[in-house]
């Protein structure tokens, strides 16, 4: 039976995962290699060895509603969207609220991860550590992964011929912190993901030139939508995703482009995506069209070719005299700990995941690896959701199924990805239905129909409303009495 379990990492995701093995009665001990929580929130001046990274500016991407723990909101005077440093302190105050740090072990860095001998029998794993030089050894019956998915750049400079010869500086975006050493310089983005139009925008405040350089295109939303509400509450509900489910697919794509193109024509800005129907998680940058009509931003197709001082593209223009590269080209997964990495990465280096979560080829279901998975919708109650479900199954709440049936009918198999979302070396999914799939599975998910017949003014909101995080807490296992008063206030929350 599962007592204790070691939890990896003590960002939003590790502290998820301790407080629900306490609220199942199990007993946690959380590592976490850096002398403090929050994980990629927890901005420091320089990248950290082993630590994700982030720039002082960085801005959350979802709203204060929606990207909340599902029973601990986001004080009512914070803004809708907020600073690294306002997240940081609201994780804080959450290991706080529910007295987490007691359970977790700083400056402790896991080095190996391994099954115990009688794995296939008791599911045990190994779990050495190091603190101050010093070398432990510990057994747990279940392990969390909780160390996330930006730790290790992928700079793929094989793919730019010439990087060798270039004159200039260039880095990972992991690298950058702020903008002022680029004053009145010339500076080329690679990459056009939420990093890349974050950096190229505030390079363009100081820099001579940026020109910002894509290879596919992608789809730019504004934080801000209709009325100035924020995009996620007004775009995350479960009537917009039951619609786009029951439209024929030619006309769901027709409305998902038509919406993309509701504040600006893409394709007159060189934005325009390849494939324009996938529902890749799209950019969120509320200056970048502006930036790009004011000429401070460039854009420029793929790199064919580095020089020692300029630089040639797809398209055959050249720019001339560029000073710096900054590759936000993303991350790769990896997990250094693991003795046999095969058990997380298979199959040409991917990831494959049972719900995204479980490692389908252990013989025992006694390993979780939460917060790989990603959609359009916040991390913070994905994460949450994958921690409740993952406790159950290790308290024995098993599927019906063989695990070497699981790993080929497992909707994370790499090549069963729906369509829709294109080819990606991430588990991409849809956010309400992946959301509903685990809460189904413990309990959790809320009954409409039965809302509707004993509370209307909450079935309402719950189908036409945000699919904000308090849903999953209104009835079933780990129920919170304040979640119905959160669903019904939430909107009086954003407008303050």
């Amino acid at each position: 039976m599962v007592r204790r379990v070691a939890v990896l990492g003590a960002g939003v995701s590790g502290l998820a995962a301790t407080k629900w093995c306490l609220e199942e009665g199990l007993e946690p001990i959380c590592f976490e290699q850096s002398e403090d929580i929050g994980g990629l929130w927890r901005y420091t001046d320089q990248a950290e060895e082993g630590r994700a990274s982030i720039y002082r500016t960085v801005f959350t991407n979802s709203c204060k509603e929606m990207m909340c723990y599902s029973d601990f909101p986001f004080p009512d005077d914070h803004p809708n969207y907020m600073h690294n440093a306002r997240v940081q302190h609201y994780i804080c105050k959450y290991a706080e609220h529910f007295d987490l740090r007691r359970h977790i072990q700083f400056k402790t860095m896991v080095t190996k991860v391994k099954k115990r001998p009688d794995f296939s029998v008791t599911g045990q794993w190994e779990v050495v550590t190091q603190r101050d030089g010093k070398e432990e050894t510990a057994v747990f019956d279940a392990v969390m992964v909780c160390s996330g998915h930006h730790v290790y750049p992928n700079l793929p400079l094989a793919d730019f011929p010439g990087i060798q010869k270039f004159k200039g500086c260039y880095f990972h975006s992991r690298e950058y912190k702020e903008p002022e050493k680029f004053r009145g310089k010339k500076v080329l983005v690679v990459g056009l993901g939420n990093s890349g139009c974050d950096i190229a925008v505030e390079l363009s405040t100081v820099a001579s030139q940026v020109y910002l350089s894509s290879r596919s295109g992608s789809w730019v939303m504004s934080r801000v939508w209709d009325n100035g509400y924020p995009w996620d509450m007004l775009v995350i509900t479960r009537f917009r995703t039951w619609l786009g489910n029951i439209l024929p697919r030619a006309l769901s794509d027709w409305l998902y482009v038509r919406g993309m193109n509701r504040f600006f024509k893409h394709e007159n800005f060189g934005l325009m995506p390849l494939n324009r129907t996938s529902r890749k998680e799209p950019v969120f940058n509320d200056d970048l069209p502006s930036r790009i009509a004011c000429g401070v931003v460039v854009m420029k197709p793929n790199v064919k070719e580095f020089r020692e001082t300029s630089i040639l593209f797809q398209d055959g223009t050249v720019q001339d005299d560029v000073d710096a590269v900054v590759f936000a080209t993303g991350y790769s997964y990896s997990y250094p700990f693991m003795e046999d990495d095969s058990i997380i990465k298979s199959r040409d280096n991917q990831v494959t995941l049972y719900k995204g979560i479980l490692p389908p080829q252990l013989e025992k279901p006694t390993m979780a690896v939460i917060g790989l998975v990603q959609s359009l919708g916040p991390i913070i109650p994905t994460v949450d959701l994958q921690c409740r479900w993952a406790v159950k199954v290790f308290q024995g709440r098993r599927m019906d199924m063989c695990w070497a049936k699981v790993y080929f009918l497992s909707p994370f198999f790499p090549s069963s990805l729906p369509r829709r979302y294109g080819s990606s070396t991430t588990l991409q999914t849809d956010y309400i239905a992946y959301l509903d799939e685990l809460a189904s599975a413990i309990g959790v998910k809320p009954n409409v129909l039965k809302l509707l017949l004993t509370d209307p003014r909450l079935a309402l909101e719950v189908i036409f409303g945000p699919c904000s995080p308090y849903q999953f807490r209104l009835m079933g296992p780990g129920k919170w009495n304040g979640a119905r008063k959160a669903i019904l206030t939430q909107w009086d929350r954003t407008l303050q």
